[in-house]
């Protein structure tokens, strides 16, 4: 199933080198955790949610032939989400004291 899920997303983006697909297996669930460029996720993704809905219901039935569940999600990376205009992570020191008024 990993080498499908690979094949697939390599497939629809414009950086394949850059695709990473790990697979965390539980008791009955295997969970697919799909890394990639930045710039690929929404190719992924699809409009509206459509080529990841298909992604996900091909592998859910792989899965289901083999008695187990099949999970597949997309790791962003972390500092993406910086770049996108999101708040720093708190410090762990708390607030920052300013100078009294």
């Amino acid at each position: 199933m990993k080498a499908f899920v690979e094949y697939v997303v390599k497939a629809l983006v414009d950086h394949p080198e850059q695709v990473d697909v790990k697979e965390v297996d539980g008791e009955r669930t295997v969970v697919f955790e799909l890394r990639l460029a930045q710039t690929d996720i929404g190719k992924v993704i699809g409009k509206s949610g459509r080529t990841i809905t298909a992604i996900r219901s091909l592998l859910t039935s792989a899965a289901a032939k083999n008695g187990r569940r099949a999970m597949l999600e997309i790791i962003e990376p972390e500092d993406s989400r910086r770049a996108e205009g999101a708040p720093p992570p708190p410090s762990p020191e708390g607030p920052a004291e300013g100078p009294a008024q």
